[in-house]
């Protein structure tokens, strides 16, 4: 070369060149186009057997590659991974071996895939190269993107917070009013079964007015572990009130398994809570409805009769469960009852 365009200054203006003999073999490879192939010497391999050419088409020589000089070329690698590349041929002329050429060669609109499969950097482009303006807008997007799912990260966990938060009575643990109401008017529309119990505690009061509201908040904590350690995963357990507790049983089929629920609730209940020198006791009234499969009935309506349920076992001696019958609302002794316990 002459004119002092040297291997060393292409390397710095081009660093996706290649300079090929008139014999198909290349004599010099630029610094980035070398990175393509890192464990393989492209110099002194012939061109031709290093890249195919897709277009245009026919070109099968040495020969038919001169003819292209000044064309559009599109390659692409012979072996794995088959980058495709884009250039342009140019003849040394008079400057050169006659015969000889130069091939620049780029990405195109690959240069991201470029970047990514070979790690290459700014470093490894010509200063004056639009590649570098992409790679920077690039580099900028994803710092923009990352910022934003952060910041989305954040606020999808702020916003999961929040409705965990407003779903949750903050004293037990449990699920609140919200909560239950959310659960049951689901389940009261998808027509399969399950069963509600409301659940009241048995001289709560007492508890409170002797030893204070501290230990009726430690009471109230011990019932909703409880309640929780006698229920399902897939069970709500809820407080909806000062001592009243709703527990929502998904896909349940027969009164025997509530009636096991409700019993293990009741004689856990009735052990004496410590609550410093103090011990606490209380019992638990329940009652309970239980909905079949196509079973239709509002949700307004099944809390009315499990408050009916309820309160014909408070009325019948209290730590005791009583199954929903219509008979309830006219006076009829309640049934399914356990043995209730005096103050």
């Amino acid at each position: 070369m002459s004119g002092g365009a040297t291997p060393a200054l292409l390397d710095v203006l081009c660093p996706m060149h290649l300079s090929i003999s008139p014999s198909g073999h290349i004599t010099h490879a630029g610094p980035t186009i070398q990175k393509l192939r890192p464990d393989r010497v492209m110099r002194g391999e012939r061109f031709l057997e290093l890249f195919a050419v897709k277009r245009p088409r026919g070109i099968g020589c040495m020969a038919d590659l001169r003819r292209a000089c000044d064309l559009k070329l599109h390659l692409q690698l012979r072996d794995a991974p088959r980058t495709e590349l884009k250039g342009v041929l140019v003849p040394l002329g008079a400057e050169g071996e006659p015969g000889a050429m130069i091939v620049n060669l780029s990405f195109g609109i690959s240069i991201l895939e470029g970047v990514r499969d070979y790690a290459l950097t700014n470093a490894d482009f010509a200063p004056t190269d639009l590649a570098i303006e992409m790679l920077y807008l690039v580099e900028a997007k994803s710092a923009a993107m990352e910022a934003s799912r952060r910041l989305n990260q954040r606020l999808q966990g702020a916003k999961i917070a929040a409705e965990e938060q407003a779903f949750t009575d903050t004293l037990t643990g449990l699920k609140n009013r919200r909560a239950m109401n959310h659960v049951l008017g689901r389940l009261v529309t998808g027509n399969l079964p399950f069963a509600v119990m409301q659940i009241d505690l048995d001289y709560f009061k007492a508890v409170n007015d002797t030893y204070g509201h501290g230990a009726g908040d430690h009471v109230l904590q011990q019932v909703a572990r409880i309640m929780v350690e006698e229920t399902r995963e897939s069970d709500t357990v809820a407080r909806v009130g000062g001592d009243e507790f709703v527990v929502i049983l998904p896909d349940v089929r027969s009164d025997a398994i509530l009636r096991s629920v409700g019993q293990r609730i009741i004689v856990r209940l009735e052990e004496p809570i410590a609550y410093n020198a103090a011990i606490c006791r209380i019992s638990a009234s329940i009652g309970t409805v239980r909905i079949k499969e196509q079973q239709r009935r509002s949700a307004e309506q099944l809390l009315s009769d499990v408050d009916v349920a309820l309160y014909a076992s408070k009325h019948a001696g209290r730590a005791r469960q009583t199954f929903y019958h219509p008979g309830l609302r006219a006076g009829e002794t309640c049934r399914d009852t356990g043995p209730g316990r005096t103050p």
